[in-house]
């Protein structure tokens, strides 16, 4: 039995399953707010302990045992009848992938050493993928398709539920009404769910929690988080039990059915900063029902919300510093799931989730959520507080890359934050989403790559003017070709969103939009790309208004619990059904630096209108310049490295004038004056400098200087060379 007493910690809890290589941000960001209220928290993250428990030879061993000989596939029978290879290899192979028995890569290279079935009849490409990326990552590949064998074993034979980062996710998925979840959550615990609770249990007499807080960030969390309540309900009587999270916020702002309530005490919405700390009070006694924050309860057998809207929004730079104490931060697995360089990022390595601004600045794609919190209300942090942010959690995790998990960075903040990495001499290593707008100069992007930026992810949604429009995306196809050109040719890897089935998009645009895709990759320009099918949601301007986009609602009546996907009927567009296969075979070959030579037709097993895009049509927008004119009101600044001034060579009345790049020392003849000038100009600009220096300004001092037109200088050779090497206009 537990004593609670008013020194009793929250106990936040990531339920079972979200990614395997890092923990879900959102209990750090509310254990670092909760921090800065002085009040005592500790966090578990189940997701990773409960994959970590059963994916060991402890856990393959009742694994086996409990499957027995029942009535398996031809796969699941060669896994059980490999079993003994695998409970002798799944401790050492967990450690590989978690960075610890790294030589271990030799042997799974080779064929005879890891059991293999099903998932490895997926290798047959992997000298393309990692005949470049070396040894390592190809054994962390087949480490990952050997999980996956395992993973397809557990739940055909004793979990039918289960799958990596998407647990039951099919009873979370449009469930307008709370039946399916119910007659599941009535079934006895299964396989994973005992390892579930016998986790939670010693979580709870470990730390004797007075409120435990769980978030649902995906459909995937849903079922694990309300058995998770269950448990904690039925065990532990005195416990209050909150949850919250992605989920809640997208699909539960309706709920109205009081059976969830079995599970929970209260359903928090939104930024849970605010909420959680008036629940915290409310449950320590000193608040009533009225001072509650964006909170659904039962009372009285009905579901009720309480929302003290004269509550103040707590500030961005009030709520704290994300806090990783507390979580197993050397135990978490980098696998690599698929055969593609930006979702190698999202599932290899461990990165520290940061925010640059809440909300989105643009806000207004027709497709998005812009009406909730989460988009709608857009906040800035100050740049001192996210790169001090950014040291902090540097030494308090030993890491030092950073996932910025912003809606869309803002280009000036980016610009910002990178010259201020640049003054504190950080060496980081940073990645984000962001709108490919013309605000990413290519002076821009080379200032972000030497910051620490190294990928960028962005919608090019569809590459159609009108469908580009009809999104309200405020970008044109000219300005996406160019920006993503910038960060490529800055050495930043570029991964886009693609969209298809659109309301009242046609098969022709959808074509169109495909060899617009294929010239980019063709040309460089994107290296990582996916196709997603438009779905409408309730909470974008398309969901609010179908009407207005040639769309009918078809979905019926709600039932009470969730509502977030709406199912409808696109009453003026093309048949997109269809063409889902094609998208995704060609976008694969196009990755893979093939297939740029064969008709779009060769794609599809059926026949496709043909493109009306010109074949040079990304060539052509990828020549287009800015006059200088237009480039006057723009900062100059120096990220080169060392600059040293030669003796003057007395013949030619010139200085040499050497850049010490990281690669080479470049040599520079100048004229005498030019070079002084020079000189000083370069003491202006660095970026430890605060006051900003104008190209127009240099304009101006230069042809006061040294009485020559700027602009033959300005496009001539040395200063070519110069921009080349560091010198930025932003």
């Amino acid at each position: 039995m537990m004593i609670m007493n008013n020194s009793s910690p929250v106990l936040l809890v990531t339920p079972p399953f979200t990614q395997l290589n890092t923990p879900y941000p959102s209990m750090m960001y509310l254990k670092g707010f909760l921090n800065t209220r002085g009040i005592p928290t500790a966090q578990v993250d189940l997701s990773l302990e409960v994959i970590l428990g059963i994916f060991s030879s402890r856990g393959l061993t009742e694994l086996f045992e409990k499957a027995g000989e029942q009535s398996l596939s031809n796969n699941g029978k060669r896994i059980y009848a490999l079993r003994k290879e695998y409970t002798r290899t799944i401790d050492a192979v967990i450690a590989f992938l978690q960075g610890k028995n790294r030589t271990l890569a030799y042997s799974i290279c080779e064929e005879s050493f890891l059991p293999r079935a099903g998932r490895f009849g997926q290798t047959e490409d992997m000298e393309w993928a990692f005949g470049m990326m070396g040894m390592e990552d190809k054994a962390r590949y087949l480490a990952t398709l050997y999980l996956e064998d395992l993973s397809d074993f557990l739940k055909e034979s004793v979990d039918g539920n289960f799958g990596f980062s998407r647990y039951a996710e099919h009873l979370g998925r449009s469930a307008s009404s709370f039946d399916e979840l119910a007659a599941e959550l009535a079934k006895p615990l299964s396989f994973t769910d005992r390892y579930l609770t016998g986790l939670l249990t010693e979580k709870m007499e470990a730390y004797h929690p007075d409120i435990v807080a769980v978030t649902i960030p995906f459909p995937g969390n849903l079922y694990s988080a309300l058995r998770c309540g269950e448990w904690i309900k039925k065990h532990y009587p005195g416990v209050t039990v909150a949850m919250g999270g992605g989920f809640a916020n997208t699909e539960l702002r309706s709920l109205t059915d009081a059976r969830f309530f079995a599970y929970t005490d209260y359903l928090l919405l939104d930024d849970g900063e605010l909420p959680i700390s008036r629940l915290i009070e409310h449950v320590r006694g000193g608040l009533d029902e009225s001072g509650l924050v964006r909170t659904f309860m039962l009372q009285d057998g009905s579901v009720v919300y309480h929302d003290d809207v004269a509550a103040a929004i707590i500030p961005q730079r009030e709520v704290g510093i994300p806090d990783y104490s507390g979580l197993l931060l050397d135990r978490y697995i980098s696998v690599i799931e698929i055969i593609n360089p930006m979702h190698k990022l999202w599932s290899d390595g461990r990165w520290n989730k940061l925010t640059l601004a809440h909300g989105c600045y643009w806000g207004k794609c027709s497709f998005c959520d812009g009406t909730l919190d989460y988009i709608r209300r857009y906040e800035p942090n100050e740049v001192k507080t996210i790169v001090d942010r950014m040291e902090r959690m540097t030494e308090q995790t030993g890491e030092g890359g950073f996932h910025f998990v912003d809606e869309a960075a803002p280009p000036m903040l980016l610009r910002e934050m990178a010259l201020e990495i640049l003054r504190r001499r950080l060496t980081v290593v940073w990645w984000g989403n962001i709108r490919f707008e013309r605000a990413f100069t290519a002076d821009l992007c080379r200032l972000l790559k030497a910051s620490g930026c190294i990928a960028v992810s962005g919608g090019v949604e569809v590459a159609s003017e009108r469908v580009l429009a009809l999104i309200n995306k405020g970008v044109t196809l000219p300005q996406l070709i160019r920006t993503t050109d910038h960060f490529t040719r800055a050495g930043i890897m570029v991964h886009t969103y693609l969209m298809y089935g659109f309301p009242s998009e046609t098969a022709r645009e959808t074509v169109d939009s495909l060899e617009v895709v294929r010239q980019m990759f063709e040309r460089g320009l994107i290296q990582s790309g996916f196709w997603h099918r438009f779905a409408m949601t309730a909470h974008s301007p398309v969901g609010q208004a179908p009407g207005l986009f040639g769309t009918r609602v078809t979905e019926p009546p709600f039932g009470g619990f969730a509502r977030n996907d709406v199912a409808f009927e696109d009453l003026e567009g093309g048949d997109h059904e269809r063409l889902g296969d094609g998208l995704s075979r060609s976008l694969y070959n196009y990755m893979r630096g093939v297939g740029f030579d064969l008709p779009l037709q060769k794609w599809f097993d059926f026949k496709i209108p043909v493109s009306s895009v010109s074949p040079r049509f990304v060539e052509q927008q990828m020549e287009a310049s800015e006059s200088v004119e237009n480039l006057y009101p723009r900062r100059l600044y120096w990220i080169g490295g060392e600059v040293e001034f030669g003796a003057e060579i007395v013949k030619k009345g010139k200085i040499v004038l050497t850049l010490h790049d990281t690669t080479r020392d470049i040599h520079l003849k100048i004229k005498k004056e030019t070079a002084v000038f020079l000189h000083d100009i370069f003491s202006r600009i660095s970026a430890d400098v605060g006051e900003p220096y104008l190209l127009k300004d240099f304009c101006w001092d230069y042809e006061t200087a040294i009485h020559e037109d700027f602009l033959p200088f300005w496009y001539g050779k040395e200063m070519q060379v110069l921009r080349e090497y560091g010198l930025l206009l932003l």
